[in-house]
């Protein structure tokens, strides 16, 4: 019995060590990944190979902070309103920089986007809105 296991521990060590010399492990636990990255309807992370300058802003550790966040206090945080411009850019609605800023060009593309998916039209961040751009 401790043969096999001792097997199958070092089986799985060498394993482990090959997947790690050819990439093949690419699991979230294996690197730092941005709690603001926007992710699909499955929970699948989708990180931009593009560095802006709202990627160096601070931010929380945590994703799952984020939902207990205020709007109020969401589009006051500039690594926050850089992800959503980025998600908004991704999908069409926006086309400025992205710099962090809650400006009246991101209110406008939220107002958009909140027409075409026939949202009440506030330009506001919203939670509909939220859900809609993959966001926490």
């Amino acid at each position: 019995m401790k043969r096999i296991a001792l097997a199958l521990i070092l089986c799985l060590g060498a394993t482990i060590a090959q997947a790690d010399e050819y990439d093949v492990v690419d699991f979230d636990i294996f690197r730092s990944v941005d709690p603001l990255a926007q992710r699909d309807e499955f929970g699948l992370l989708h990180q931009g190979k593009h560095v802006n300058a709202t990627d160096f802003a601070p931010r929380y550790k945590w994703r799952w902070i984020y939902y207990f966040k205020a709007n109020e206090q969401l589009i006051v945080q500039p690594a926050y309103v850089g992800s959503m411009q980025t998600a908004l850019r991704r999908l069409g609605y926006y086309c400025g920089p992205v710099d962090g800023v809650f400006t009246p060009q991101v209110a406008d593309a939220i107002a958009h986007l909140q027409k075409n998916y026939s949202m009440r039209v506030t330009g506001t961040l919203t939670e509909p809105v939220r859900r809609a751009l993959h966001m926490p």
